[in-house]
């Protein structure tokens, strides 16, 4: 089994991107948030498969990098090898890291060369979400935002032909 992980911010202000509009005239994207809201989210993308396993925290480090890995080994419980193909986040290459996955032998982690999203295709799979959930659309609270991703990310949590088809790899 082969993944590919990485992670991604999810906050309650809106992302700007490109969009129509009439000539001359600047659209606008509401934001009257009181308060910054974030989370960090990790994600793992089986692209032989499409099925993706995800998970949040509050902050990207060690731990919620392990959380991950539990949640990965758990979705993969009958498969015998797992190789995780990871960037270099410091806290992917952590002490600690190095102990969890020698007491985890089916989990191999891999690393990506450095400064290399482009290698990664998950980065595809937040690239989608972005477009339909954070670009130029304004929601009041992190909690609605979070409630929009696991709307539309529940159905990649099986095989699917969606994230299989963005994140293919040609060979």
């Amino acid at each position: 089994m082969f993944l590919f992980e990485d992670e991604f911010s999810l906050s309650n202000t809106a992302t700007v991107s490109y969009g129509w509009s009439i000539k001359g005239k600047q659209p606008l994207v509401e934001c009257k948030q009181n308060k910054r809201e974030r989370q960090t989210g990790t994600g793992s993308v089986n692209i032989k498969t499409g099925q993706m396993t995800v998970s949040f925290a509050d902050h990207g480090n060690y731990k919620s990098f392990k959380k991950h890995l539990k949640k990965v080994l758990q979705a993969y419980r009958k498969t015998p090898k797992i190789i995780m193909c990871v960037d270099n986040v410091r806290y992917h290459h952590a002490k600690l890291l190095k102990i969890f996955l020698a007491n985890n032998p089916k989990l191999e982690i891999f690393y990506l060369p450095p400064y290399s999203p482009d290698l990664n295709p998950v980065e595809r799979a937040w690239w989608l979400m972005r477009k339909y959930i954070t670009h130029n659309r304004y929601i009041n609270s992190l909690k609605e935002r979070k409630a929009k991703f696991w709307k539309m990310f529940s159905k990649f949590l099986q095989p699917n032909n969606t994230i299989k088809n963005i994140c293919a790899i040609n060979y």
